[in-house]
């Protein structure tokens, strides 16, 4: 056997071996997060059965307090009366079905501590799929959690029924839904534009900065091209941006729009999309879905419009500043009771 053989031989024996070595770190780390997890959780439903026999809320704190204790003095640090109370709060929040989910999932324990304390029950099931989907780390789930990342998505403005629906849709096929991606906010003052700017300032920003804004987009996002030609009757028009979004399979369509929302810009961005569906979709893609960013949201005019769930159009009021949280959450209340409103006078 030549030297090269050799060489050859024992690169492919060293390869192979760091194959099993990896392989079987990984399952030893699967194995380990899915018994600290279970573990918490089975105490906390331990705690749950003996404090809910005795039903008043100081003798659970004690017993709490009582348990930290002797836990600490017998398996040392790890154990402390705020540790128990995160374990309680996961027996409260998931059945044994939904944590063993969760855990299939590959959540870390970090991750359920996120999860659990999103109160509404939908909303908590949406993070938990993008989580799973995008595959956030928990610095990124806390970012999408505080910034509220479901009130603003399209799906949160639907009645509750159907957003059970398209969850319950997304957990069976692993796949993401269009209403999941796009939002009814995207936050751009990552891009520093001044107090007074224009479309084409707003889009040189953008594009300068792609690698911030496609985080705040989604991370299935492909930039393709920046103010694509649209040839239609010998007339040229000028596509803002274009992405393709890989798990939706779509071309995305952006425009960037300077105050309200206005009824032409659908009727705009409609001829984009149907000259893109003709000329630029490729085999395998769905059709392409458009996103209108205005610097001022007008709802009642979106919802009139009948920009939902059955139109390729979506429409989003982009903020250059940060909103105060308690302002955006009474303006995406108001939005959803619109909607919601909506739906059930139709």
């Amino acid at each position: 056997m030549d030297e090269l053989n050799i060489q050859h031989n024992d690169q492919k024996l060293l390869s192979d071996v760091c194959t099993i070595i990896n392989n079987a770190r990984t399952n030893i780390a699967l194995y380990a997060n899915t018994q600290v997890v279970m573990t918490y959780w089975y105490v906390g439903k331990r705690i749950k059965e003996d404090v809910l026999q005795n039903k008043r809320a100081d003798y659970g704190k004690q017993v709490i307090k009582n348990l930290s204790v002797k836990l600490t003095e017998k398996y040392g640090k790890g154990w402390s009366d705020k540790q128990l109370l995160h374990c309680l709060r996961s027996a409260e929040t998931f059945s044994e079905e939904q944590i063993a989910y969760a855990v299939r999932r590959q959540f870390s324990w970090t991750h359920i501590r996120s999860f659990m304390y999103i109160e509404n029950e939908l909303a908590r099931k949406f993070y938990m799929e993008m989580c799973a989907l995008e595959h956030w780390n928990t610095r990124t789930l806390d970012q999408k959690i505080d910034s509220q990342l479901y009130e603003r998505t399209a799906l949160s403005r639907r009645p509750d029924e159907l957003i059970k629906q398209e969850l319950e849709k997304v957990e069976q096929t692993n796949q993401i839904v269009p209403d999941m991606v796009f939002k009814s906010s995207y936050f751009l003052d990552m891009l520093g534009l001044p107090d007074v700017f224009s479309e084409s300032d707003l889009e040189k920003s953008i594009v300068t900065q792609m690698e911030t804004f496609l985080q705040e987009l989604g991370t299935d996002f492909a930039f393709l091209a920046r103010q694509k030609r649209i040839p239609v009757d010998g007339v040229d028009y000028h596509l803002d941006l274009l992405f393709l979004h890989r798990s939706l399979r779509r071309m995305i369509a952006i425009d960037l729009k300077i105050g309200k929302f206005k009824p032409e810009h659908e009727g705009q961005m409609r001829l984009y999309l149907r000259y893109l569906d003709k000329h630029e979709r490729k085999e395998g893609e769905e059709s392409p879905i458009g996103l209108i960013l205005c610097s001022e949201g007008n709802t009642e005019h979106i919802e009139y419009l009948m920009l939902d769930e059955t139109s390729p159009v979506k429409v989003a009021q982009y903020y250059t500043q940060l909103p105060d949280k308690q302002v955006l959450a009474q303006r995406l209340q108001r939005a959803i009771a619109i909607a919601k409103q909506n739906q059930i006078t139709k």
